[in-house]
């Protein structure tokens, strides 16, 4: 399957404990507008209503060719499918303080499929301390002294 769209911004910002694949309902131009890569997740979420997943401020462009474009919603809530087992697991990883459920990729193939992640929150010392491993590996590569 080749990735659409990628949150790069929530792997920098959570610790990614766990993923999970799931569909999306989407409509026909939406589908169409996913194929070209037109998707963006930053911001991007997924909660809880009524005992469902939803994918919420996720952007998906309108598709260029498409008769109603006046009455598109790219910011509109999608409904994530999920079985009803892992639902129940990820609303009860979930409930712990400070876990949170981010689309981490949108993969496009025969079908559309979201990447989901299950987080918790990083704080700002341990992406300092994440910046300066990566700096210090980059001049390893480089052949300098740390």
């Amino acid at each position: 399957m080749k990735i659409v769209a990628s949150n790069k911004r929530a792997r920098f910002d959570y610790d990614i404990l766990e993923e999970i694949e799931a569909g999306i309902i989407l409509t026909g131009q939406e589908v169409k507008s996913c194929r070209q890569g037109h998707v963006h997740l930053s911001g991007a979420y997924v909660s809880m209503l009524s005992g469902k997943p939803v994918l919420k401020n996720a952007t998906i462009d309108p598709y260029r060719y498409a008769s109603d474009l006046d009455s598109y919603d790219k910011l509109r809530d999608r409904e994530l499918l999920l079985k009803t087992r892992e639902i129940d697991r990820m609303i009860g990883k979930v409930q712990e303080k400070g876990m949170s459920i981010l689309p981490l990729e949108v993969r496009c193939g025969r079908t559309i499929k979201v990447l989901l992640g299950l987080g918790r929150g990083r704080k700002k010392y341990d992406k300092r301390q994440r910046i300066k491993e990566r700096e210090v590996k980059k001049r390893l590569r480089k052949g300098e002294e740390v």
